[in-house]
């Protein structure tokens, strides 16, 4: 049978257009390929973790880079939270898009605005997940009038946003807005191929992933270098010293010195691109950890409206630091730069074959993305339900790419010992020094605590 893709989509789009939808993409909650099987028991299920499940399937479906994916969460989470809010008036919301229409359904609301900002983000149209939850709903004034304003509300985020800086001509370039460094403690990507000296050069991958992404408008922060980090430590330094000698001991592919969980721990909370990656990590134990607390539907969706929001404003803090201080990766540090850091310390000696245990990224090191992202997300999830002391495990998101961790659970007393491991796994991965660690848990809990206190807050 001769079926083209654009006869299946029109016959779909005409199926649909009573209910004013269009679109397609993955499976919806429930299957074999949703994020919530594993952690969200069924009676838990809710409108808002049916959507969050979607987008966390399109930055795995997609193969979305971590910053990206942060910014892809954002839009949905608050546009689908503000369109519910409006119609049901809990919350504050510092944009005016109108008045919600009286009768209309918020939950219809939340998941067409959700759907239509989703759209626009992952250029996805996501026609039969709007399908299926909209037949979730009776038919009547109320899901039309919910539809209409949900419809409203995603136009009107997404306009919000057109102009932003994330489009593909301003983040994957300079554009003169980071300065290089020109002293022994530039990055250049890591690799007998690319430009780390001694060594052969090659042009086009003089650039890192997405330069320009730390000059992106915030969702919560007042500007994108409102929590930029201090300066890295003098390579001449002790401190300097140290943190070569630690990830030269502990992050190296053969180390000896790192343990056996040390080395599951790196793996667990690689998050590569072939998942859900850090933010939609920090998501995932948001999901797990609220589901029965006994939050109502406008509840969760303002819980993931500020964490969608502040995993977006942690790229953008994580990428702004990154770019303007412009710091070497370990490896390149350990392999190649040893005698331009004039550090008289032993303990800073080249090794020529030493490898991180996991993949060094193509994009300067300080700070830790991982870290800011574990950061603003576990500081962000115990202001929303009160406290840190929470028991909970779950077996890694994702694990096409590491096999070895099919079956392996890691068990949490408190969301930030989860922090805690996220950020030493990319130590013990050998691909990002202590500092840019510390600087970016701060950096990430000071974009949290911020936005709690000034963002959707309760109305007198």
């Amino acid at each position: 049978m001769d079926v083209s893709r654009r006869t299946v989509m029109a016959g779909a789009a005409a199926s649909m257009a009573a209910a004013g939808l269009s679109g397609c993409s993955t499976a919806s909650m429930g299957s074999r390929s949703s994020y919530l099987t594993n952690i969200v028991q069924p009676g838990n299920s809710n409108t808002v973790y049916h959507w969050v499940d979607i987008a966390m399937q399109q930055v795995r479906d997609q193969r979305v880079a971590p910053p990206r994916a942060a910014y892809n969460f954002a839009a949905p989470m608050v546009a689908g939270f503000v369109a519910a809010n409006a119609i049901m008036g809990r919350y504050d919301i510092p944009y005016d898009f109108g008045e919600a229409p009286a009768g209309a359904d918020p939950e219809v609301a939340y998941g067409t605005a959700f759907a239509i900002a989703a759209a626009e983000c992952f250029q996805q149209p996501f026609l039969w997940e709007r399908r299926g939850f909209m037949a979730r709903f009776a038919s009547g004034e109320a899901k039309e009038l919910g539809a209409a304003w949900g419809r409203h509300v995603g136009i009107a985020i997404n306009k919000m946003r057109t102009h932003d800086g994330a489009q593909p001509d301003r983040v994957k370039f300079y554009l003169g807005r980071y300065p290089r460094r020109e002293d022994a403690l530039k990055w250049t990507p890591t690799g007998p191929t690319y430009s780390a000296r001694p060594g052969p050069s090659v042009g086009a991958y003089d650039r890192g992933l997405f330069p320009g992404h730390g000059d992106i408008k915030p969702w919560t922060m007042t500007s994108p270098s409102q929590f930029r980090v201090d300066a890295f430590p003098d390579p001449r330094s002790p401190e300097f010293a140290a943190q070569f000698d630690q990830v030269r001991v502990l992050g190296g592919k053969d180390s000896p010195e790192r343990t056996e969980d040390q080395s599951e721990i790196a793996l667990f909370w690689e998050d590569g691109p072939w998942g859900i990656t850090p933010p939609g990590h920090f998501l995932y134990i948001g999901l797990q950890v609220m589901q029965d607390r006994g939050f109502d539907f406008l509840d969760h969706a303002r819980h993931f409206a500020l964490l969608g929001a502040t995993q977006a404003d942690a790229s953008i803090n994580a990428w702004d630091s990154k770019y303007a201080h412009d710091i070497l990766r370990p490896e390149t540090a350990i392999k190649f730069r040893c005698a331009e850091f004039g550090n008289p310390d032993p303990r800073v000696a080249a090794q020529p074959r030493w490898k991180s245990y996991i993949p060094t990224p193509n994009f300067p090191a300080y700070t830790s993305g991982h870290s800011t992202f574990g950061a603003a997300g576990v500081e962000m999830v115990k202001l929303l339900i009160g406290t840190d002391a929470v028991n909970f495990s779950h077996e890694s998101p994702d694990q096409v790419l590491w096999p070895t961790l099919v079956g392996k659970r890691r068990h949490f007393t408190s969301l930030d010992q989860a922090a805690h491991e996220n950020g030493w796994s990319r130590l013990y991965g050998g691909v990002h020094w202590l500092q840019d660690h510390e600087a970016a848990d701060q950096a990430g809990r000071r974009i949290a605590r911020h936005a709690f206190e000034t963002m959707f807050r309760r109305k007198a």
